[in-house]
C-alpha cells in the first residue's frame, strides 16, 4: 500500500524534500507526454477470460492488459496473495505509476470513441478516500483529465467489513472510470494513460483498459413519456429528480406508454419503483441515474419492483441506461442495490450497474426474470442474488467485475429456488466468495460461463447446501439435477482465511445436511487453479458426475476430500499438478470413486493424507510465477501450458515474496506486508523511537539462504541513509541463532537504494531482522526484503 504524499516526503531529508518540490512546480509544463521512450511491461502470460470462444459474456469492448502495454512504469505481481495489490489484478498482474510522466500506453485493435478503465489509488488516512485525476492522451496530444478516487475502495477488518485504515485486511483496492474521447479513433491509435501530478495521489496503478464503439444515443420511442420534457426532470443531476421521474413511470402504467430516460445524469435519492412498465434509455453511456440521500445515507438510487410481502411487480422491461451510486461502505441491512425487490415476467436488458451495494438482489417469490447483455462492476456485495424463492429465472450474456461477495448468486432461504439458469456470463474479481453460487435449489442451470481470478473464502463454481433457510425439510436443499457444463474456469479458487486452507476451483459443501441429488458436471476447463480444482468439504456430497474434464494446473491438489461423497469420473484428464500425489484424501472409502474410460493424471491410492496444507505453486498459464514474460504479449492467450516441473528448482528466485511476515510495530499504514509485496515503492516502518526493531519472513520451509537485497524506495528524494541491523535465523520460530552480526549498512538512491547481506547458507525457514539505528529517520524502514540461495 502506497503511504500519502506527505508521509512519503517526511521520510527524505528536508533538502531532498524541497528540491522535489521546486521541480515539480518549476518543471510541470516542460512534460512532454510523447518524448517518453517505450517500454513494455513485459508481463508473465496469463489466460484472458474475454473472449474463451463460444463461452462466457459477447462483450462490446477490447480489452488490454495494462502488463503487456507499452509503460515506464512498474510491473507488479504475479502474485495472488490476499491484501496485495496484484492479487486484486486481472491475471494478477499490473503496472504502478508513482512518478510525473509516467504512463501506460495501449495501442487499439479496432476502432473506439470510448475506454473505460480499471485501477488503483492508495486510501487516505481517513479511510474516506482520495480524489485524483489522470491524463488520457491519444498519439501524444490535448490530454484529457480523467478523475479517478479511491472512495469506492479499500475495505477492512472482518466481514461485513469496514472503513478504518487502522484495522486489519485492507482489501478491495480496484475501481473503475470510464470517458468517451469525441470521436472514433482508428485502430492503431496510441491512448495512454499517464501522472501529471503526484500532488492528489502518490501512485496510480493501472489493471487494464476497455475499449469499444458505443452506437449513437437511442431516441426516444413514438409515444413515449419523456422524463425530461413531460415531467421536469433535471438532466444535469444538480436537482434531486426521484418524485419526478417516479410520476413518469406511474404515469406510465397506467396509460400503457414506455418511460424514456433520455441523455443526462439524474440525482435520484431513493427507488424508482416499477410495475407493468418499459422504463427505457438513450444507452447507458448516455442516460445515467444516479445519487443518494444526504441525511438518510440508506435510501440511494435503485429501480425496485415492489416486494413480494406488498404484491410483487411483473411485465417490467429496463433497458439502456446506468445506475451508478454512491455507495462506499457495506451494511447488509440497507436496501441500497440498483435493482431489487420482486420482478416476475419481466426484462433487464442493457443496464449499467456500478458502486452499488448490489447490482440486483432480487427477493422472492417472484418467477421468470431474464437479465441479459448488462455490465455489473465495483460492487461492495452480490452482483446478483437470486433469494428467496426465486424460480425460472436467467441471467445470460452478463459481465461482472469487482463484486464484494458472490458474482452469480441464488439462495433459497427457506422458500425453494427452482429451475433458474446462470448462461453465458462472465464473472471476474469477485473480492470475497464465489464466482458463481447455488446455495440449495431445484434443477438449476450453470453453463456456459467464464469464471476467473477469485480472491478469498470462495471458488470459481460453487454447489452447496450452506447458509441459512437451505435444508431438505422446506425443500430449499440441492435436488433434482443440477447441470454445469461448458465452463472455463481460469485462476479460481483461494485461500480462506478463516480455514487457513486452500478452497478448490469447484467446491461442494453439505454444511447444513448431506447433498443427495444428481449434479452433472461436463465439458469444463479448469485452467490455472490456485489452490486444489475439485474439493469437498463440510458434509457428504452425493451424485457427482465429472464427464469430458480438462484440468491444466493445480496450485496444489487435482481433488482435495474433506468430506464424504460418491462421484464418477470419465475422459476426466489433469495436468500440470502441483503436488505429486493428486488426490489429498483423509476420509478414505468414505468417498467413493467410480472410474470410467479415458482419465488420467488424477488419481491415485493410496492417496494423500498429510495432515498440512502445501503452500501452493502457481503456474500462471504454464510459465512459472517469477518467469520472464515475452518482450511482447501474445497476441492469443496460451491454452496448452508447458509442462511446469513436478517440484520447485532448489533456487527459486526470491523465496521472501509473497510470504508471511510478521513486525516488532509498525506506524500509520506502512505494514510489515509491504517488505514482501514485491514493490519497492510500498514500505515497512516501525514505531518512531523505539529501536531494536524486528520484521520476521516466514520463507514456508527450512532454506538455505546465501543472500539478502534490503531496499528503500528508490526514488531520489529519499536521502542517503544507514541502517544498522543484524540477521538471525530459526526453524521453529521459537529459537533464533545468529547468522550476520550487527553492521552499518547504506542506502544510497544515486545506487538503487538497496544494500546486501550476505549469509552462510545456514539452514533456516524464518529470517528475522533486528534493526538498532537509522541515519535518516528515527524507526526502521524496508520497502523489500529478497532472499536468494545464491550467493
Amino acid at each position: 500500500m502506497t503511504p500519502t504524499p506527505r508521509r512519503q516526503l517526511l521520510r527524505r531529508s528536508i533538502s531532498a524534500s524541497l528540491s522535489l518540490a521546486l521541480a515539480a512546480f518549476g518543471t510541470a509544463a516542460a512534460v512532454v507526454l510523447s518524448s517518453a521512450p517505450p517500454a513494455q511491461a513485459a508481463g508473465v502470460p496469463a489466460p484472458s477470460p474475454v473472449a474463451v470462444p463460444g463461452r462466457g459474456a459477447t462483450v462490446p469492448f477490447k480489452e488490454q492488459e495494462a502488463e503487456y502495454a507499452a509503460t515506464n512504469g512498474t510491473l507488479i505481481g504475479p502474485n495472488r496473495l490476499y491484501g496485495t495489490l496484484p492479487s486484486e489484478a486481472s491475471g494478477r498482474q499490473a503496472v504502478t505509476l508513482d512518478a510525473v510522466g509516467e504512463y501506460v500506453e495501449f495501442t487499439l485493435t479496432a476502432p473506439a470513441n470510448a475506454m473505460s478503465f480499471r485501477y488503483s489509488l492508495p486510501d487516505n488516512a481517513a479511510g474516506s478516500g482520495r480524489d485524483a485525476s489522470i491524463d488520457v492522451t491519444v498519439n501524444g496530444a490535448s490530454p484529457k483529465a480523467v478523475p479517478v478516487t479511491s472512495k469506492y475502495g479499500w475495505y477492512y477488518g472482518g466481514y461485513p467489513f469496514n472503513n478504518n485504515p487502522g484495522d486489519t485486511n485492507p482489501h478491495h483496492f480496484y475501481d473503475e472510470a470510464r470517458t468517451m474521447f469525441g470521436s472514433t479513433l482508428a485502430a492503431g491509435t496510441k491512448v495512454r494513460l499517464q501522472v501529471s501530478s503526484t500532488s492528489a495521489s502518490p501512485s496510480f496503478t493501472i489493471d487494464l483498459a476497455d475499449f469499444e464503439q458505443v452506437a449513437a444515443p437511442t431516441a426516444k420511442p413514438s409515444g413515449a413519456l419523456d422524463v425530461v420534457s413531460d415531467f421536469g426532470a433535471d438532466p444535469t443531476g444538480d436537482a434531486d429528480s426521484t418524485a419526478k421521474i417516479q410520476a413518469a413511470v406511474d404515469a406510465g402504467k397506467e396509460q400503457g406508454k414506455e418511460v424514456y430516460i433520455p441523455q443526462g445524469t439524474f440525482q435520484v435519492r431513493d427507488h424508482i419503483v416499477v410495475d407493468k412498465v418499459t422504463l427505457r434509455g438513450a444507452g447507458p453511456w448516455y442516460s445515467v441515474l444516479t445519487g443518494r440521500d444526504p441525511s438518510n445515507r440508506s435510501k440511494a438510487v435503485g429501480v425496485y419492483g415492489k416486494y413480494a410481502k406488498d404484491g410483487g411487480s411483473s411485465d417490467v422491461t429496463l433497458k439502456d441506461f446506468a445506475i451508478i451510486g454512491d455507495i462506499q461502505e457495506r451494511v447488509d441491512d440497507d436496501q441500497v442495490n440498483a435493482i431489487g425487490g420482486a420482478l416476475s415476467d419481466s426484462t433487464v436488458d442493457n443496464i449499467w450497474m456500478q458502486h452499488t451495494k448490489c447490482g440486483a438482489w432480487m427477493d422472492g417469490p417472484m418467477d421468470n426474470l431474464t437479465i441479459k447483455n448488462s455490465r455489473i462492476l465495483d460492487q461492495t456485495a452480490d452482483g446478483v442474488n437470486f433469494h428467496y424463492g426465486v424460480t425460472n429465472s436467467t441471467v445470460t450474456n452478463t459481465f461482472v467485475r469487482n463484486s464484494g461477495d458472490d458474482g452469480l448468486a441464488m439462495w433459497a432461504e427457506n422458500v425453494p429456488n427452482v429451475k433458474n439458469k446462470f448462461t453465458f456470463n462472465t464473472v471476474v474479481l469477485p473480492i470475497l466468495a464465489n464466482n458463481i453460487v447455488t446455495y440449495g435449489g431445484k434443477d438449476i442451470t450453470i453453463s456456459d460461463n467464464v469464471m476467473s481470478d477469485t480472491i478469498t473464502n470462495g471458488g470459481g463454481l460453487h454447489i452447496a447446501n450452506r447458509y441459512p433457510g437451505v435444508n431438505s425439510g422446506q425443500g430449499t436443499a440441492v435436488s433434482g439435477t443440477t447441470t454445469a457444463a461448458r465452463n472455463t474456469l481460469i485462476r479460481t479458487g483461494n485461500n480462506d482465511f478463516n480455514w487457513q486452507f486452500g478452497v478448490g476451483a469447484i467446491w461442494f459443501s453439505g454444511l447444513n445436511e448431506p447433498i443427495n441429488a444428481t449434479i452433472n458436471i461436463s465439458d469444463t476447463e479448469i485452467l490455472d487453479s490456485s489452490y486444489a480444482a475439485i474439493h469437498l468439504i463440510e458434509g457428504a456430497t452425493n451424485g457427482l458426475h465429472f464427464n469430458n474434464i480438462k484440468i491444466d494446473g493445480a496450485g496444489t491438489y487435482a481433488l482435495q476430500i474433506q468430506s464424504p461423497g460418491t462421484a464418477t469420473f470419465t475422459n476426466v484428464v489433469a495436468t500440470h499438478i502441483a503436488q505429486s500425489n493428486p488426490i489429498h484424501n483423509c476420509v478414505g472409502s468414505g468417498f467413493e470413486i467410480t472410474r470410467g474410460t479415458g482419465n488420467s493424471g488424477w488419481y491415485a491410492d493410496p492417496p494423500a493424507c498429510t495432515g498440512t496444507w502445501p503452500d501452493p505453486v502457481w503456474t500462471n498459464g504454464g510459465v512459472p510465477q517469477g518467469g520472464s514474460g515475452p518482450t511482447d504479449p501474445p497476441t492469443d492467450p496460451p491454452t496448452d501450458p508447458t509442462d511446469p516441473p513436478t517440484d520447485p528448482p532448489a533456487d527459486t528466485g526470491n523465496l521472501a515474496q509473497g510470504r508471511t511476515v510478521t513486525a516488532s510495530s509498525h506506524a500509520d499504514v506502512y505494514g510489515a506486508s509491504n517488505a514482501v509485496d514485491g514493490s519497492a515503492n510500498t514500505y515497512w516502518e516501525s514505531a518512531n523511537n523505539a529501536f531494536p526493531q524486528t520484521v520476521t519472513v516466514d520463507l514456508g520451509a527450512a532454506e538455505a539462504v546465501k543472500r539478502l537485497v534490503l531496499k528503500l524506495p528508490p526514488a531520489a528524494a529519499w536521502a542517503t541513509r544507514t541502517q544498522t541491523l543484524s540477521v538471525s535465523g530459526s526453524t521453529d520460530n521459537d529459537t533464533f541463532n545468529p547468522l550476520k552480526a550487527s553492521a552499518g549498512y547504506t542506502f544510497d538512491p544515486s545506487s538503487g537504494n538497496k544494500a546486501t547481506v550476505t549469509l552462510p547458507g545456514t539452514s533456516a525457514r524464518y529470517l528475522r531482522l533486528s534493526f538498532t539505528g537509522n541515519t535518516g529517520w528515527p524507526a526502521a524502514q524496508l520497502s523489500e526484503v529478497e532472499a536468494y540461495t545464491t550467493g
